[in-house]
């Protein structure tokens, strides 16, 4: 699913949204494919890793998922999930953080001066 796209789909329903992150990994996927269950005690074989905001998708991706909660309207709260089991809770939680503060707006947008 294209997160952007999907969010413009669902326009004004989207009420609570959780800013969770997940790292494909290309070359096993070409082999288990990306509906891969294998246990997280076999991280290094699986296909797909839930990671910490920011390390599975780069700041660009992330950047189109908070334009396009704009377009739909939504201004409210990104609950971090953390379900990384390559970071610790609190680093992870910190590392979140950072990468979103980065990224999300704190004003308003402005009107459109140019028009």
């Amino acid at each position: 699913i294209d997160v952007p796209t999907a969010i413009g789909a669902l326009g004004q329903a989207i009420f609570h949204v959780h800013a969770k992150d997940v790292l494909l990994d290309r070359a096993n996927i070409s082999t288990n494919g990306v509906l891969d269950a294998k246990s997280y005690r076999r991280m290094g074989a699986r296909s797909w890793l839930f990671r910490s905001v920011g390390w599975g998708h780069d700041e660009v991706e992330w950047k189109r998922t908070i334009s396009a909660l704009r377009l739909a309207g939504y201004d409210s709260v990104l609950s971090i999930e953390h379900e990384d089991a390559l970071l610790s809770i609190d680093e992870g939680l910190q590392q979140a953080v950072t990468f979103l503060s980065r990224l999300v707006p704190t004003e308003p947008p402005a009107e459109p001066w140019w028009t």
